[in-house]
This record gives C-alpha cells, structure tokens and sequence, in this order.
C-alpha cells in the first residue's frame, strides 16, 4: 500500500494526526502513488507558531550566511535532477523534458536568491534638506505562507520559498493535493543543504487548510498560483485579514501572426505553445489570431498540431503527458463538444485519444477549432488543455482591440517581421508578459512576472483606481529577430528593450 506522506512542523517530519487522506495518482494510470493527509487546525496552528519562532532568530543572519544557504541547495537540486524530476513526472504524468524543465525554472530562482546581498541594498541620498540626510533599508516582514498548484509542483514553490526566506523571512508552504510528493522532496533538500529546519514547514490539505492560513493572525503575507476564482477568494479572504497578497490567477493567452511572418517559425512555435505541458500552463497560447494572409496558414497549422501526440513520461516520442485529472479531461472534452455546438470548426479533434499500453490514462489529443467568435465559451474561458482557438481578422488595429477586450492580461504574443508593428504592439497591448516572435514570454527570475486585469490580484486591485498616480504596472517584453533583413528593407534586428 501506498505511504501516507509526512508533513514537516516545527523543524521535524511528523505523521498528521488527521483522519482524511486523499490518494495521490499517476494521471497515465491511475496507479494510486502516495495518500496526502489534510492537516489539522492545530498543526497548522504549531506549524505557523513555529515559523513565528524562527523568525526571531532568522532575520539576524547574516545575508551572505542566507546567500550560501542558497548556493548549497540549487547545488543539491541539480545533483538530485533525476529522482526529482521522475517523482514530478509520475505525479503530473509530465513528459521528461517538460518536467526537467518544470524543475530547472526553479533551480534559476534558487540561484537568483544566492545573490540576496546585492538585491536586499537599500538607498541612501545626502542633503535632502539643509544637514539632512536619508537612507532606506530593506527588512523582512514575518512569516509568509505560499500555496501552490499542480501544475507546477517545483517551480511555483521555488518562485516562493527561497526568495523569502533569502530575505530573512521565514515560510509555511500549502501545495496542490493532487502533486504533493515534488514540494515534499523540495523540501527535505533544503533542510539538508544546511537550512534551520524551522524556518520552512509544510502543510498539506485543501480549502479549509487554505483558510487557516489566510486568516492566521500571525501571517503576514500569501502568495498564490491558480485559478481565477480560487485567486480571487485568496485574495479577498487574505486582504480582509490586513495580509499583503500576491495571486497569479487565469489566462487567455493570444498570439498574434502577421502574414509578414516567417510562416514555419511561427507555426512551429505556436503548435508547441499551444499543445506543450498538455495545456496545463497560464502561459500557453489558447488563442491565435491570423491577420490577413496569415488566414490561408490553417493547414500548416493543423498539420503542424497534428504532429504532437501525447504518451507516458518516460516515452522517446511522446510531446506531452495527460491531464491532470479525469475530471479535467473531461471538462476539456465539454468544451470541445460545446464548441462544435456553437459553430467553431473543428478542424482537428483530440477527443478520442488513446495512448497504446495507457488505457486509464487522461488522453487527450491536439485540437485546433476554427471559425470562432469572442462570443463562444471556447474563447471566453480558461481552457487548461491542449486546445487552441483561432480568430481572422483584417489587421493588427483589430487584433490589439480583441486582446484588449479580454478580461486577461497574462501572457501574449506576435510573430512579425516590421519592427514598427513590434514597437506598436509593446506600447498599445495590455498585457503583463508580452514576446515578440517569441511563442512564450516567460521572464528569467530576474525581470518581474506581472500578469494584468485578471491574471493577478495585487496592489493596483487593492487600492483602487485612484492609485494610478501612485502605482504603475510592469511589461516585460522579450523579443527575438532573424539575423538577415527581409527583402522589404523592414528592418528586423529592432532593438525592443525589456520595460
């Protein structure tokens, strides 16, 4: 029988004392791979208790102290690749690469936190006024609590624990119940590059643990990953209790192909953008928007699409692993049907999926529907799966105005060659992470994650419309250019500067 996992309170690996576990299972086989307990209120209570204590002492150490604590450990997690990385594999049923490369974003987060030092400087200025002078320091805050999603069980928590604790914070992590063995494994590595035990706990459950934590006194702040509506009651539940919340929610990520485009650079990024990690990413493109003669590149496309078929972790030719969950595919499968019924075309199909030697597994295959209006649920909502929806219009004025109508702002994309279009779609999108022939624009831990309207919840939400003058929001835009200029003479090697 599948062990019953741990958690980790108050420095130790204790067995809960709880009477609900939910099983943990290989989304490829419904194999059952461990049971997560849900912890109780009082050792959420003592674990929160515990990182209070901690704190006192943690924040006194030495910043280079914390900056070498960091350097161990993105050193552990690089020398333990192959067992996280299967572990993460068996519980999302991610395909090897995708899960490498689930574990090695966060490696880079670690290795960002190593150099604490030079990022916690504050400010100084002389003379501010006659014999006056002023200086700024930054100081952590307390305890902070993270709760995580199953999508990426490594480099969301990574995203969070080892910035805060780097910054003399201490930390209380709530991982997805459906992947708990990746964060549990995380966090036996960090203890055993050298960290005070007490100063990471582990609590595993679901809402009601979420709860507890939003609403513990002693927390000062919580930073989520998820969905929209979970977001938004995080948000709300945390900021009623005076805490300082971050939330990363939903997205409906657009890309955009001018028919000036490399036709087999944008095709090919779009279908992997579309179809890799099997959808379940806030920076997948679920929406493509083809401008003109980029109409007539539906069969490229498709075929393209077709190209990418799902399997085991392990296997050598798989491009992306299952669903989650079988209720996840079939929601999936609802929006599909739901689709076809409001008109869409569906021009490939991955609702009968099978995968030979799988036949538990949660298939399923790439689907491309065409024909779609913003109108159609298929548009409107978070899909969360290997499904990409496609829009034609006449120019890029009306793609700007589609994308910006969308009540999300997470990620975005254009595929062009006129450096004036690229400059034009930096400054008008409204959108928090934007790439310019570039399929998914994810900034490295040193440039900010900033999605808008409502792909996050944050300080703009909290203090309203009159905090405009106050507060700015931040665009990060990457952008790739071919080397040889086009015959047009437009010029393709553009400088756009991350913002």
């Amino acid at each position: 029988m599948a062990n019953t996992l741990p958690v980790f309170i108050g420095g130790e690996c204790v067995s809960s004392t709880t009477d609900r576990t939910d099983p943990v299972r290989n989304p490829a086989t419904q194999e059952i791979l461990a049971h997560v307990p849900h912890a109780t209120l009082a050792e959420i209570d003592s674990a929160v208790a515990s990182a209070g204590k901690a704190f006192l002492r943690w924040r006194k150490t030495p910043l280079p102290e914390r900056g070498r604590l960091m350097l161990k450990y993105q050193e552990l997690l690089k020398r333990y690749e192959k067992d996280l990385v299967r572990i993460l594999a068996l519980e999302t049923g991610k395909i090897a690469a995708d899960a490498k490369g689930d574990l090695w974003r966060g490696i880079e987060v670690v290795e960002h936190a190593a150099g604490i030092a030079s990022l916690q400087m504050g400010e100084t200025a002389e003379n501010i006024a006659t014999d006056l002078d002023i200086s700024s320091y930054r100081q952590p805050i307390g305890v902070c609590a993270g709760i995580t999603p199953f999508n990426f069980p490594a480099m969301i928590p990574l995203w969070m624990f080892p910035l805060a604790i780097a910054c003399g914070n201490t930390f209380v992590l709530k991982p997805s119940e459906r992947v708990p063995m990746t964060p549990s494994r995380l966090v036996e590595l960090f203890i055993e590059a050298g960290a005070p035990p007490d100063v990471l706990q582990l609590v595993h459950g679901g809402r009601e643990q979420v709860d507890a934590l939003l609403e513990h006194p002693d927390i000062r702040a919580v930073s989520f990953v998820g969905s929209v509506p979970v977001g938004q009651h995080v948000y709300r539940t945390g900021t009623a209790h005076l805490k300082r919340v971050q939330a990363m929610a939903g997205a409906k990520n657009h890309m955009v192909i001018m028919p000036d485009a490399d036709k087999t650079q944008a095709v090919n990024a779009l279908a992997g953008a579309a179809c890799g990690a099997a959808g379940q990413r806030c920076m997948a493109i679920s929406v493509v928007i083809l401008v003109g003669e980029a109409a007539s590149w539906l069969p490229d496309l498709q075929a393209a699409m077709a190209s990418f078929q799902p399997g085991p972790w392990d296997s050598e030719t798989a491009s992306y692993g299952p669903q989650i969950t079988p209720d996840a595919r079939e929601r999936i499968l609802d929006f599909i049907r739901q689709g076809k019924a409001d008109g869409a075309t569906c021009l490939l199909d991955g609702s009968d999926c099978s995968v030979e030697g799988y036949p538990d597994g949660n298939w399923v295959g790439p689907t491309l529907l065409a024909d779609v209006s913003p109108e159609m649920s298929v548009y409107r909502e978070e899909i969360f799966g290997p499904v990409l929806v496609t829009l034609t219009v006449d120019s890029l004025s009306e793609a700007l105005d589609i994308i910006n109508a969308n009540p999300y702002g997470n990620g975005t994309s254009l595929f062009t060659s006129s450096g004036a279009a690229a400059r034009r779609f930096r400054h008008e999108v409204e959108v928090g992470q934007v790439g310019i022939n570039i399929p998914i624009p994810v900034p490295l831990p040193f440039f900010s994650f900033t999605g808008w309207r409502n792909s996050f919840y944050g300080d703009l939400h909290a203090y309203g419309k009159q905090a405009v003058q106050f507060y700015t929001e931040t665009k990060t835009v990457i952008s790739r250019w071919a080397e040889d200029s086009p015959e047009d003479g437009r010029n393709p090697n553009l400088t756009i500067r991350l913002k």
